[in-house]
This record gives C-alpha cells, structure tokens and sequence, in this order.
C-alpha cells in the first residue's frame, strides 16, 4: 500500500496545573501530530513530542525534519504489514548528530507510528497483532512534580487513594532528603519510591544526596548528572548503593553502547518519541536485557492520548 500523504499538526493544550523539573516549567503540552494517508484513503495518527533539552529537537524542527527528510523517504513508497518495522527502518533510519541535535528521534517516532497505525488499520489489525503481550499485566507509577513539602506530602496522598504504589518523585532542588523524607512518610513504608534529578547534580553532591537518602528506601535515581558523562556516571555507580537509571543519556544505540562499555548504569528509560518509535524502542529493550540490564517504559511529559495508547503497547 502507497503512502501518498503526510499532515503535520502542532498542539498546545494547556495544563491543569504546571509541571516543574530541574530543566523544564511546563504549563502546557508542546507535541506534533501526524497523519498519514495510504493510496486507498486509510489514515494513520503518530505522535512525537520535541524536547530540546533531551534530544535537542524543537516543534520548528520536528516539522522540518518530518517533511524535508522523511516524508521524501516515504512518499509513493509501498509499504506492507509483513515485516512492517523492519520496512520502516530502513525506509526512516535515525539521524544523528545533525548540529545541535543529537537525534531526530521525535520525527521519527511520530512519522513511525503514523504508518503503522495506517497499514495494521488496512488489514483490520491493531497494534497489538505487531506486539504481542508478553505479560498479563503493567504497573503505572505517578510523577509528583515540584512543590513545598506539604504540597508533595499532599500529592502522594492522592496518588496512594487511587491505587499508585509506586512514585517517581522530581528532585534536584535544595530540599531533595527533606521532600523526600516528607513523601515517605506519607505514603508509608510499602511504596516503591524513586527519584528524578534530571541531570541536576555534580559527582559529589549527587554521592552525598544519594547516600542521605539511603534511610528512606529509594528505589532507584534516574539521570543524576549532565547526560552522557559517561566516566562520572560509572564513578558515582561506584560510590552510591542506590541504582542509577539513564533517561536524558539514552537517546540512540550509541548511548546504550557507552552506558555499557562504562559500566554506568543499572537501568535504561525508554521512552517512544525520545528513542525515536516502536523499533529502536524494541532494540534498546533487547540489548538491556542481552547486557543483563533492567529497563522501564517512560513516557513525555504532555504526550496525548494517542502516543499513551502506543505506549500501553509496547509496554
């Protein structure tokens, strides 16, 4: 089936409340829709959402990669659902290191799963015919942003009263033990507890935050320091007990080589439009597990509906 068409559409839907880390102030989503169109008239939705501060894409960007690059890829090209990825990698392979963007991976993932939606709808199928379950069940963690510590204390609360035991709390700021102290208590000595500093520490206040809150049960600590500082994530592995998770250092293949050949990490984030869709996703998953690595499945800040519902998949 042709791919004869390709909309491209950026939204900005305003919050309920603002979302804070120690790189962003989110009051709204920022995020691109996009449509293909097949020759016969079927229509498929992708989503990507540009993080400048991750992958260094912006929506300008995004809109100019995903029709200047892609779209010349892909138009008049005809695709099928038997051996659809692999089509689809090398019809849209990633592009890196392009100037001040490390990855087009937002492009990608929303060019990507724009077309698998359009060719599994042609056969009737949905995604989870191209990604089978592999287990019988998912467990969602909350995100409790930026606040006072009563405010925190609060959300955890809530969180707890609609059934999330497990908690990823955003720190880097000044009163990091002190919150999270705060939350613990709140929710109780059962709850899995993490923490997100987005890259907010240096080797050594990161190695003294981490072993401070080593009476509070943490979890893990996702991406501690600047991303890819490869040689300072494997020492502070070396001097905390907590395990370090790679968000913002994990954007390509490569990243997950470094992590590995420095022995820098205990778990990888994935994430769909940070790593650039479905397939590069599925390969990063496989070379965590092929390096006895954990992974979670992350999601962006301000995603829709749309690109949650992929996520659920691929879960």
């Amino acid at each position: 089936m042709k791919v004869v068409g390709l909309t491209i559409q950026p939204l900005s839907i305003p919050f309920v409340e603002r979302f804070q880390h120690s790189l962003k102030d989110r009051a709204a989503s920022d995020t691109v829709v996009v449509r293909v169109q097949l020759e016969d008239g079927t229509y498929g939705y992708g989503e990507g959402l540009p993080r400048p501060y991750v992958t260094g894409e912006t929506v300008d960007t995004l809109v100019d990669h995903a029709s200047s690059v892609l779209w010349p890829a892909l138009a008049e090209q005809s695709i099928e659902s038997d051996g659809l990825l692999s089509s689809l990698a090398d019809l849209l392979p990633i592009t890196v290191d392009d100037g001040d963007i490390r990855a087009h991976n937002a492009a990608r993932c929303a060019v990507e799963v724009a077309v698998v939606d359009a060719v599994l709808r042609t056969k009737g199928l949905g995604l989870h015919d191209l990604l089978p379950p592999t287990t019988e069940s998912l467990t969602y963690s909350g995100v409790i942003t930026a606040g006072d510590l009563e405010s925190v204390a609060r959300r955890a609360r809530q969180l707890m009263r609609v059934g999330l035991s497990h908690i990823k709390v955003k720190v880097g700021l000044e009163d990091t033990v002190e919150r999270v102290a705060a939350i613990r208590e709140a929710l109780g000595p059962d709850s899995i507890l993490r923490i997100d500093a987005n890259a907010a520490w240096s080797v050594d206040e990161a190695t003294e935050v981490l072993r401070a809150l080593e009476p509070y049960n943490v979890a893990s600590c996702e991406e501690p320091l600047a991303p890819q500082s490869w040689s300072d994530l494997a020492e502070l592995r070396r001097r905390v007990s907590i395990p370090l998770i790679a968000d913002e250092s994990l954007v390509t293949a490569s990243d997950a080589q470094e992590l590995v050949n420095h022995e820098a990490i205990d778990l990888f984030n994935i994430r769909l439009s940070k790593c650039g869709g479905i397939g590069p996703c599925l390969e990063l998953a496989a070379y965590a597990r092929e390096h006895g690595l954990a992974y979670q499945v992350g999601a962006h800040v301000g995603e829709t509906a749309l690109l949650s519902a992929v996520g659920r998949h691929f879960a």
